[in-house]
């Protein structure tokens, strides 16, 4: 039995009252409630209330179902995932108290993960036997850890540059559907004009190089690829100041990690000018999500569109919520963001029993899959291969997988559901995030058991595990032997 969340939104809420240009009194009005009591659900002390979620969907057409996945949501699963790691031995929070500091303290929530960050950096540092400790900044994040969550955080969506770049496609025919029509052409006309930089196709290795005021795209990239190159230098050039100014406001603690920022909003520039906003919307409604056909119509790779269609949301035009992911041939997650309840780990692999795995052994084909997590949301997941030649005999090819997925509520708005038999049960198959958060007592793929389960040991019988799950594991009493510290 999935158990009931209270459903705490004052982000959310801000953002509608925001977007309506209204006073907290005149939108508590407009809720049919008190002045207090909104002030209250704003900073997440008391639960949006049904009256209010009916008054927000009746009044501010707000869909309800974005309310119930945020910055809370994805904090709260963070912290799973943090409470796991061995150092705190199995002495965990219960769920209902990571929620709540999630919802109630998410400064605090994101203190501790900064802190567990830190540990897990330094640790990894000492078992490479990196001299990274004799210098100041040993402990700090990894600024690249810090751009990952910067984006995850924000919904993997940034208004303004999103808003730019789609302004840029409309103006310069970059995002033209007609295939007759050569929008590099248009492109390079555009940035020439406002920048004085001159585009060239030449023979070269790197994909982009920018010298002077010339800038080379390699010949031997793909169309799309070449395109979203271009589209990058467009960002960069054309508009630094509005890329700094969002980096100033997202206060990045190393200059590292500044740098690493910036190369992430260009790539956004760049997805969101390949693949325009309200006329990408328009299209993914239109085809009901077929990956093939709107990379085919908007000259894209599958991995753009997949990645595109996970950032749609921008504030009262939100698409169907996606997760999206890529996936490397050892199972490490090397992107991630979801819009839905699903996250994934921020270390390690995903979960073996996820059909993103087995696209390897199919390339060329698109997998479904129906899927259930321990919470008990189910989810159409779908994953394929991608594979990105080197460009020459003796160059790697570089090789992916990638995973799409939303609810399965929302599966009436996908092409890849219309044969699947939603209704039963036994289709869907239980996936989790990682084994140490895990729940589930029967899985034949777990590699570790969970931290919060104690185990029993038989060596009389032995099943595919080598133990059995018991209930939770008991704290440490006070001053018992071990007391909960490690022992070296």
């Amino acid at each position: 039995m999935t158990r009931a969340r209270k459903l705490y939104a004052g982000a959310r809420l801000r953002e509608v009252r925001r977007r309506e240009g209204l006073t907290q009194a005149a939108f508590a009005e407009a809720l049919g409630v008190s002045l207090s009591y909104l002030n209250q659900m704003e900073n997440n002390h008391r639960p949006v209330s049904a009256t209010v979620l009916l008054a927000l969907a009746q009044r501010f057409e707000v869909a309800l179902p974005s309310l119930a996945v945020g910055e809370a949501d994805r904090l709260a699963a963070d912290l799973r995932e943090a409470l796991a790691d061995p150092v705190f031995d199995g002495a965990g929070a219960p769920a209902a108290d990571v929620d709540l500091l999630a919802s109630n303290a998410p400064a605090l929530a994101r203190a501790f993960l900064s802190l567990h960050a830190a540990y897990r950096a330094r640790g990894e540092r000492l078992a490479s036997l990196d001299d990274a400790l004799g210098r100041e900044d040993a402990l700090a994040p990894q600024p690249w850890e810090a751009v990952r969550d910067f984006f995850h955080y924000c919904d993997n969506y940034v208004d303004a540059v999103d808003r730019a770049a789609e302004r840029f496609a409309e103006d310069s025919g970059f995002a033209d559907p007609d295939p007759a029509k050569d929008r590099l052409a248009g492109a390079a006309a555009w940035l020439e004009a406002r920048t004085g930089v001159a585009v060239r196709l030449k023979d070269m290795p790197e994909l982009r190089r920018l010298d002077g005021a010339t800038l080379s795209l390699s010949a031997r990239a793909a169309p799309a690829t070449r395109a979203f190159q271009l589209a990058h230098q467009v960002a960069l050039s054309a508009h630094g100041d509005l890329i700094d100014a969002t980096l100033d406001l997202a206060g990045f603690g190393s200059e590292e990690a500044r740098e690493i920022a910036r190369i992430g909003l260009a790539n956004h520039f760049a997805g969101a000018a390949l693949l325009p906003y309200a006329r990408f919307q328009s299209a993914a409604e239109e085809t009901r999500h077929d990956l093939e056909t709107l990379a085919d119509r908007f000259g894209a790779s599958l991995e753009q569109i997949g990645h595109r269609l996970s950032t749609l949301q921008r504030p009262g035009a939100k698409g169907v919520p996606f997760f999206f992911v890529r996936v490397d041939q050892a199972g490490t997650i090397t992107k991630r963001h979801s819009a839905t309840r699903m996250q994934f780990a921020r270390y390690g692999s995903a979960c073996p029993l996820w059909n993103v795995h087995r696209a390897f052994e199919t390339p060329g084909r698109i997998l479904r899959q129906l899927a259930e997590t321990p919470d008990g949301a189910r989810y159409v997941c779908l994953a394929t291969a991608v594979a990105k030649p080197g460009g020459g005999f003796r160059k790697p090819t570089r090789r992916y997988a990638i995973a799409l997925g939303c609810e399965v509520r929302h599966a009436g708005r996908l092409v890849y559901a219309d044969d699947l038999d939603l209704a039963s049960a036994a289709s869907y198959e239980p996936i989790g995030v990682s084994c140490r958060i895990c729940e589930r007592r029967d899985c034949h793929q777990r590699s570790v058991p969970p931290l919060e389960a104690a185990l029993e040991i038989d060596h009389a019988r032995r099943d595919v595990l080598p133990y059995r799950l018991a209930g939770p594991r008991r704290p440490p009493r006070p001053g018992a032997e071990g007391g909960g510290q490690r022992r070296d």
